[in-house]
């Protein structure tokens, strides 16, 4: 009996990235998951009466504030009322199928995957780059290193040449 192609990689060059394409599957589908739970969320809090809940709790939440993180969310909650989480339900979805098709990709060792991730997640870097300069915090510096090192990766691979694969 023989393997089938999508367990087994088909040439050298496959076989010696295949850790790294399925780590960043891996990542990718992480990404994917939250996304979607956020997306969840967001369609949930388009209701008023689970809007108003989320505000209430957050605005009776017995803790220590000292930065004043929590009254900054219940304001930016209250500006935008529960109609906006719709639309970042729908952006987190389209996210989500962005980073699926990507992980999708990678775990099935597609050559186009390899270039699809490059576009887009390096479409996004020169942002990251922005926000992180701007609005600091170590998981944006951290997602941004991230980000830099798979494109950087993907496009080595991508451009070494696969004998005898049709594309």
């Amino acid at each position: 009996m023989t393997e089938h192609h999508l367990t087994k990689p088909t040439s050298d060059v496959e076989a010696q990235h295949s850790i790294g394409l399925r780590i960043i599957a891996i990542y990718k589908a992480i990404k994917t998951v939250c996304l979607i739970l956020v997306a969840a969320f967001a369609f949930h809090l388009d209701r008023e009466q689970n809007f108003e809940k989320l505000v209430h709790w957050l605005e009776h939440l017995s803790l220590t504030d000292s930065n004043g993180l929590r009254w900054r969310l219940v304001e930016v909650l209250q500006e935008w009322g529960p109609s906006k989480f719709v639309a970042i339900g729908l952006v987190a979805l389209a996210y989500a199928a962005i980073f699926a098709t990507e992980g999708t990709g990678l775990w099935l060792r597609k050559h186009w995957a390899e270039w699809f991730t490059v576009i887009a997640t390096g479409s996004l870097i020169p942002l990251e780059f922005y926000e992180t300069l701007h609005r600091f915090t170590w998981l944006k510096l951290g997602a941004l290193v991230a980000n830099v090192a798979i494109v950087v990766y993907l496009v080595r691979i991508a451009m070494q040449p696969r004998p005898g694969k049709v594309r």
